[in-house]
């Protein structure tokens, strides 16, 4: 996975924006406002991505380019060095996985809202 195809497949995800509300290289992945992806577009290509906590330290102790999140909450996201050694849909199942619980979180009204977009 190159970063242009992890940006077209978070935007393919249903109600998703993308902002730089940090600084000018962390592009964050929202649905309706709520994080659910972002990466630096300037230093190596890695993601940061929510994950259900039990799974996320599963992982790390699974996948060596997975760790626990950079300048994230420990407990709900990790950070995954995109260097080959996981395969793209593996990656993107971690990707719907991270979209999914920003989704199941929102409000009735928010999901409504969603689901005629």
């Amino acid at each position: 996975m190159n970063i242009e195809n992890f940006r077209l497949y978070c935007m393919s995800k249903k109600g998703c924006s993308e902002s730089f509300p940090f600084d000018e290289s962390t592009l964050v992945f929202k649905v309706m406002d709520k994080m659910f992806a972002l990466t630096d577009i300037k230093d190596d290509f890695s993601i940061n991505i929510k994950c259900r906590p039990e799974k996320a330290i599963l992982l790390r102790e699974q996948y060596r380019a997975v760790n626990a999140g950079y300048h994230m909450s420990k407990l709900h996201w990790n950070t995954i060095i995109i260097d080959g050694s996981i395969p793209d849909s593996i990656l993107n199942e971690w990707i719907d996985d991270s979209y999914n619980l920003v989704v199941e979180k929102l409000t009735k009204k928010q999901k409504i809202l969603l689901l005629n977009m």
